[in-house]
């Protein structure tokens, strides 16, 4: 725009006042300098003199308020019993959030193992895991067998033996060609998803007389459970199926009379 005045002043100016205009528009462009583009600045962590400590990153300012995160519901009531809290917990409780402590990941699950929980597990695993790593944990799902990459066994020695933090987190991060669930799954169905896992592993090496292990017993609880109700469903099936021949038979009968 300035140019396009310049221009215009230039057409309508004589001939010696065209020669000044050029004049001081070449002595504005000497007067401007790299400072305006290039302005003093002080990288992370770069040593600044300007400060007395010499320190370029500043801290918080006296009086800061820390922001928490917005705490938010949980994503089913199993985890308001287990907790006795209505919403998750703060950003500042980073063993939930990340799944690791000082010393490395967290050895066992963030929540107290209960059958709500398992079976809260139970139902994010067959949404989000079964298909690649399969109803059981093998890594045999159906994604897998339609040409993908089998995922890891979760029954081989080393991913029994790795921490539920870690589960936790490779949920979170992803591995390999996995990849995050971070915005698929919310960090306390990461931890159920963790604890079913367990189970799942639990229940394909299962001692049934460790009586200290709090796994197994659920495990074995919820078995006993199933085939009870597997007893229990036969003989109404039975006679219910006897109930169906007995009128297919009478509705014969009345047909043929």
């Amino acid at each position: 725009m300035i140019q396009a005045m310049f221009r215009i002043a230039q057409r309508n100016a004589r001939p010696g006042a065209r020669i000044v205009l050029t004049l001081v528009a070449v002595a504005s462009l000497f007067g401007c300098h790299q400072d305006m583009w290039n302005q003093p600045r002080v990288a992370a962590l770069q040593r600044a003199e300007f400060y007395p400590d010499t320190m370029g990153s500043r801290g918080p300012v006296p009086g800061t308020v820390r922001y928490e995160g917005i705490r938010r519901r949980w994503t089913a009531p199993v985890f308001d019993g287990l907790t006795g809290e209505r919403n998750v917990p703060l950003l500042t409780d980073t063993t939930f959030w990340t799944g690791k402590t000082p010393e490395g990941f967290l050895p066992d699950n963030y929540f107290t193992l209960t059958r709500a929980l398992l079976e809260r597990g139970r139902d994010r695993f067959e949404v989000s895991c079964m298909p690649c790593h399969g109803l059981v944990g093998d890594g045999r799902g159906v994604v897998a067998q339609r040409g993908f990459p089998n995922p890891a066994s979760y029954h081989t020695d080393r991913l029994r033996e790795v921490e539920d933090g870690y589960i936790f987190d490779v949920v979170t991060n992803g591995f390999g060609r996995m990849y995050s669930y971070a915005s698929r799954v919310a960090p306390e169905d990461r931890w159920a998803i963790a604890a079913y896992i367990r189970a799942l592993q639990t229940s394909q090496n299962l001692d049934v007389t460790d009586r200290n292990s709090t796994l197994a017993q659920l495990v074995v609880g919820g078995l006993k459970e199933q085939e009870q109700a597997k007893a229990q469903a036969a003989p109404a099936t039975h006679g219910e199926a006897a109930h169906e021949e007995t009128a297919h038979g009478e509705a014969e009968v009345n047909h043929a009379q």
